[in-house]
């Protein structure tokens, strides 16, 4: 599937508010077929069974691009608790700890580059910018995201348009 900002539309469930919360993890690498099957089984059975004090939480889980995963809850029924929140952080530390990833390091950037999702320390963007590797037009994952309504529209965006080309010292 080609990366591009319409394509998120299509990817999020209809059935959410669009002040639903999101929570974003991006590994440092793509999972393969398999190890992609076993994660969305296991953020569907995690959004099943993702409870509030007791209360059942509209919730979705999801990997996108074999290298996001995307937790989303809808609160306009049912508010997501401290707890719920950390039984959810609970469910990404287990699969990094199954498939041997990082989930949680914010300073690894995900570009799209020629139609593939490619990552770049904080550190050397400036140096691939200037090399040509990105650049203005290039898709960043924005992960800074919190609603479905921002992730629909502020998720993939130019770079130009991210917080991310203040960064780039050219």
């Amino acid at each position: 599937m080609m990366i591009t900002t319409n394509t998120i539309q299509q990817l999020l469930p209809a059935g959410f508010a669009p002040s639903s919360r999101i929570w974003i993890y991006q590994s440092n690498r793509p999972f393969n077929e398999r190890e992609s099957l076993e994660i969305n089984e296991q953020l569907q059975q995690f959004a099943a069974q993702w409870n509030s004090h007791g209360t059942p939480v509209k919730g979705w889980g999801q990997l996108l691009f074999n290298q996001v995963i995307v937790l989303m809850a809808d609160e306009s029924a049912t508010g997501v608790s401290g707890c719920s929140t950390d039984s959810s952080v609970r469910v990404i530390k287990s699969l990094e700890r199954q498939y041997d990833v990082n989930l949680f390091d914010r300073l690894l950037l995900a570009f799209v580059v020629k139609d593939k999702l490619e990552l770049l320390p904080m550190a050397q963007v400036t140096y691939a910018f200037e090399k040509g590797f990105i650049n203005e037009d290039t898709l960043y994952l924005n992960n800074t995201v919190l609603t479905k309504q921002e992730m629909e529209q502020r998720w993939l965006v130019p770079l130009r348009d991210s917080w991310v080309m203040k960064k780039v010292s050219v």
